[in-house]
């Protein structure tokens, strides 16, 4: 999906509107959905939520929306007000993955579809449809990009592996998606440190310092998630390894999301590879699964983005279809 400035500028405001006030929302249309998110947290969610918001007007739908600030039984009670207010279709974000499965009950109850939202909720055999990005797969292409790069140059590579929260699905599978590469190339790449940052700050700040004096010669980087590249940068910084490609002492450096931060250092040559979750193509997805259900019509309960990688070299071809390069342009116009 191709985005000109106005759009995104309308999709911008709707998002900023939304992390400003968690309360409902309503326009004129057929169908109505329920946007119901854990937070706004992350550009990822405040952009996903623009973009299924946009698209829904395209659709003619009624979007509602609701914030449950991280609270999972308030969020389960959010959907049985959703279901009081008999909308057509439920798009949900849970803060739990165990404790959503009663909102899922609701739902099935009111014969309502639910669509989990690049968050599944955990196995359970009730109704409802997932939308999940294949971080393993995303990731192996990521990494797998980034030892291209380093084969290319030639020379041997001492590698920092960054990692989520390993109670989170997503951080595992990116995790495993990175060792899948790394673990086929370990004639030229050691795997120096594997640091679990819990998507905590502070705690990938120390991990990753630890990592470096404890190695000074790493020269490849490998993170879960461009909410750390702030973190990443001023390390590397402190450690007088902050160099663009090219540029001696450069570390050979891939990151994941696709947000606005990825793209500024890809476009600035600090970065070299990044892995993108395709939010266009997800709420493609949630959307076109909405109508097939409606129509009476099968629909797989787990959905895949296989996402795709992009590097410097691919950078003015792909980006359009990077979500954080538009959320780069508005906030750069």
């Amino acid at each position: 999906m191709r985005i000109n400035r106005r759009q995104f500028s309308a999709m911008a405001a709707a998002a900023a509107a939304s992390a400003t006030m968690p309360c409902l929302a309503q326009a004129e249309g057929g169908k109505t959905i329920a946007l119901m998110f854990d937070a706004f947290d992350s550009d990822f969610w405040i952009t996903g939520n623009a973009i299924l918001k946009a698209k829904a007007k395209d659709n003619g739908w009624t979007t509602l929306e609701t914030i449950s600030n991280r609270d999972q039984n308030k969020q389960n009670d959010q959907v049985k007000a959703m279901v009081e207010r008999k909308v057509d279709g439920i798009v949900f974000i849970p803060t739990d993955n165990n404790a959503a499965i009663p909102a899922i009950r609701t739902a099935n109850a009111a014969n309502i579809p639910i669509i989990f939202f690049n968050r599944p909720p955990a196995p359970n055999d009730n109704k409802y449809i997932a939308i999940q990005a294949d971080n393993r797969k995303i990731m192996q292409m990521t990494v797998s990009t980034l030892v291209d790069i380093a084969k290319k140059q030639g020379g041997k590579y001492k590698a920092v592996l960054l990692m989520g929260d390993l109670g989170d699905n997503n951080a595992v599978q990116r995790r495993d998606g990175a060792m899948d590469v790394f673990d086929a190339n370990k004639d030229i790449i050691q795997v120096v440190s594997r640091v679990a940052t819990e998507w905590n700050a502070d705690k990938a700040f120390a991990g990753l310092t630890n990592a470096i004096q404890a190695n000074p010669d790493v020269n490849m980087l490998v993170s879960p998630s461009d909410s750390q590249d702030a973190i990443i940068e001023q390390v590397l910084k402190t450690a007088g390894k902050w160099h663009k490609t090219g540029e001696d002492g450069h570390v050979l450096f891939a990151g994941f999301d696709g947000d606005q931060n990825g793209y500024r250092l890809l476009s600035t040559k600090y970065m070299d590879v990044n892995g993108v979750q395709n939010l266009f193509y997800e709420v493609d997805l949630a959307y076109n699964a909405f109508k097939d259900i409606w129509a009476g019509k099968p629909v797989d309960k787990m959905l895949i983005d296989p996402g795709f990688a992009i590097s410097q070299a691919t950078l003015d071809a792909k980006r359009d279809d990077m979500w954080g390069y538009h959320v780069w342009k508005e906030k750069n116009k």
